[in-house]
């Protein structure tokens, strides 16, 4: 008869630096998630809580549903349409289609109120679509110069090799 002894347990591995952001960002995150729920309930009063729950699921379906897909289709159609693209350049174009969607998102809001209307007319003063196509030619003309800028960067260094 012989003596088994149990394997010994296997101890933590000591924490790498990444898994060590990484925890803390979601401890980070879990407490902003708390203080912002602190400040809902004591600065929002309960009968806008409906409101703000279809804001935010409209937010989820314009980000999912929406942007995140046309991003993504945008992407794959690149990368099919032309093997020689470089990846960085697609990476530029869908942060340009990020933030075209975060501003849609943001901005679409107070043009529909302004068309409503308000009591108090300072509230919303300006040209929301005008600044909002505004806003999108400065991003097409600052995406284009950054996929330029990269273009002559990779080509220099092209030549140097």
């Amino acid at each position: 008869m012989s003596i088994t002894t149990a394997p010994e347990p296997v101890l933590a591995r000591p924490m790498t630096t990444t898994r060590r952001w990484q925890t803390g960002l979601i401890l980070f995150g879990i407490a902003m998630l708390v203080v912002g729920a602190i400040v809902l309930l004591n600065d929002v009063a309960p009968k806008n809580y409906i409101g703000i729950a279809i804001w935010f699921l409209g937010a989820l379906v314009i980000h999912d549903g929406i942007a995140a897909f046309a991003i993504f289709g945008v992407s794959i159609l690149m990368r099919r349409a032309s093997r020689k693209i470089p990846f960085v350049v697609i990476a530029i174009l869908q942060g340009a289609l990020a933030i075209a969607a975060i501003f849609f998102v943001i901005v679409v809001p107070a043009m529909l109120k302004k068309d409503i209307g308000s009591a108090n007319t300072s509230i919303l003063p300006l040209d929301y679509g005008l600044n909002l196509v505004l806003f999108y030619a400065g991003l097409a003309v600052v995406t284009a110069a950054a996929i330029a800028g990269y273009l002559v960067v990779a080509a220099r260094n092209r030549s140097r090799a």
